[in-house]
């Protein structure tokens, strides 16, 4: 055999992952199959195929180089799935950004990415308006799907047969997805090729997904490139629902008229879908994967009463979405239903193509497997993030001891399955969307009358947590809590602001740094884990 180590036999056993791949295979496999339903919309996978050939290409016929970066504002719709194909096959790099985020904190991202295109959907093109966008190209999309739409008149200007790909490596960058962190400022999340590929294979072996698929996008394509179920679907050549708006009386609709087989949502969404006045028991079973902050037992509970199949997931953005499954036990169907509901509350272990997590000390010592001994979940594998977009500090903090440290504190049960109790970070989830403590904090010190703030998550049964301040006003100074809140929503993203404040004096430290944990044990009194 040693004299075959001097030949090259790579490109023989090794092709470069990509997710691009998946709908090459399935516009090949399943041309005429639909693959997109938007309305009274359909486009079917030789289709969809064309139209991101047409992107591709138009993206590189407007000056677009090997890696830069392509900017899409747009909800769930066939633009913004075409997007997670078109921009890497073109050899871009997408930045799907957050359509709930304002004008000043999108200006960011277009600027520290660097971004050089910007697909902008009409509802949210005011937004975008007043910033600097100079040096950008910006298409508007009207999702209508006809000519006379900006999007359509530039996928009509591209070549219908696909672009030479410029993928040398399958760990280049794909994406880039900003997330909230404890600075206050998003952090972009660095995807990989070979991560999303890899990452996407993982959820459709978790969630059982097959070819009769048909997904419908209440998870929002923007939040980890959906989960990169964007991809997954395409995969299996099962079907995209597309779903402009997350109501409840539309979820049901689509699941009664469409098929539906599968979604995702953080519990805020499936809590909506339980309560709406149309929910009834379902027909056949509806597989919906919970994820964004942790479930409690009597939703879990419900939903499986319904007829649907909670999958419990957990993760980050920096794990490109979920990478824990609460992964069922078929003795566990013999047990009372709320004990059923408990254990599928814990946020379990890694899925199979990823490493298992650990649960550490400050020392990254493994804690014991007791339950109850309090530590940090880490986790490490194929489906890690390549660290954040010009922020090399932040990558060395976050990434450090060859593990990603994610700031979750929680327990390890002796069935080695983890279990979420309190969050290191000043991080709020609310509705499955992450908001910095320190954010918020910032806004609510400018206010005129304000000389200091806290704020801490606080329980909220439709959200999940909601941020609340806890303010100290200037001596001779008054203001109400609604005119706090207003001012907030004034500077930044409504769903950030404060859902309550309180004016008092803060708790503090000998050397006066503030005591969140004092507020934090008021807020949460009476309950036994530290997150909802």
């Amino acid at each position: 055999m040693s004299e075959l180590r001097h030949l090259d036999f790579r490109h023989v056993y090794r092709t470069e992952l990509t997710p691009v791949s998946f709908l090459t295979r399935s516009a090949y496999v399943f041309p005429a199959k639909t693959a997109v339903v938007h309305g009274a919309r359909r486009y079917t996978y030789a289709q969809l195929e064309e139209r991101v050939h047409r992107l591709a290409s138009g993206l590189r016929r407007a000056g677009l180089e090997k890696l830069d970066r392509v900017a899409f504002l747009c909800p769930n719709i066939p633009a913004m799935l075409e997007a997670h194909y078109g921009v890497p096959a073109a050899g871009g790099v997408l930045v799907a950004i957050n359509i709930r985020l304002n004008g000043e904190e999108i200006g960011y991202i277009l600027r520290h990415s660097g971004a050089k295109f910007l697909f902008v959907d009409a509802e949210f093109e005011p937004i975008v308006k007043p910033l600097d966008l100079a040096g950008l190209t910006v298409v508007r999309v009207d999702d209508t799907g006809a000519a006379g739409d900006p999007y359509e008149d530039f996928l009509a200007a591209g070549s219908p047969a696909p672009v030479e790909s410029w993928l040398k490596d399958e760990e280049e960058l794909l994406a880039i997805n900003y997330t909230s962190g404890t600075t206050g400022r998003p952090k972009g999340v660095m995807y990989s090729h070979r991560g999303a590929w890899v990452n996407a294979i993982g959820e459709v072996l978790e969630t059982a997904m097959s070819f009769d698929a048909r997904y419908l996008w209440t998870l929002p394509m923007f939040h980890c490139n959906g989960w990169c179920f964007t991809w997954g679907v395409t995969a299996v050549g099962g079907t995209h629902v597309c779903l402009r708006k997350v109501e409840s009386a539309r979820i049901w609709d689509m699941i009664d008229t469409e098929g539906i087989t599968h979604y995702n949502g953080a519990p805020t969404v499936h809590i909506g879908v339980i309560n709406d006045p149309k929910a009834h028991t379902l027909a056949r079973p509806v597989t919906v994967t919970v994820a964004g902050a942790p479930p409690s037992p009597t939703l879990l509970a419900r939903l499986k009463e319904l007829g649907f199949r909670p999958v419990h997931v957990y993760g980050l953005t920096e794990t490109y979405g979920p990478h824990t499954v609460c992964a069922w036990h078929e003795e566990w169907n013999a047990l009372p239903n709320d004990e059923q509901a408990r254990l599928a509350a814990r946020q379990g272990q890694g899925y199979a193509l990823f490493d298992l997590v650990r649960v550490v000390d400050p020392g990254m010592k493994d804690v014991p497997k007791d339950a109850q001994t309090l530590g940090e979940v880490v986790m490490r594998g194929n489906n890690a993030a390549m660290g954040y977009f010009e922020q090399r500090e932040a990558t060395a903090e976050a990434f450090r001891g060859g593990w990603f440290h994610s700031g979750d504190i929680a327990v390890w049960h002796p069935d080695g399955y983890v279990e979420l109790r309190d969050r290191k970070k000043d991080i709020i989830i609310s509705g499955g969307e992450n908001i910095s403590t320190i954010e918020v904090e910032q806004t609510v010190a400018k206010h005129p009358a304000v000389l200091e703030c806290a704020v801490v998550a606080v329980p909220d049964e439709k959200w999940g947590e909601r941020p609340k301040a806890f303010v100290t006003l200037k001596p001779g100074r008054k203001a109400t809590e609604q005119e706090v809140i207003e001012f907030c929503r004034q500077h930044i993203a409504h769903f950030k602001c404060p859902a309550a404040v309180e004016f008092c004096d803060l708790p503090k430290t000998s050397t006066g740094k503030v005591q969140k944990f004092v507020l934090r044990d008021k807020e949460w009194k009476g309950r036994e884990k530290r997150i909802n």
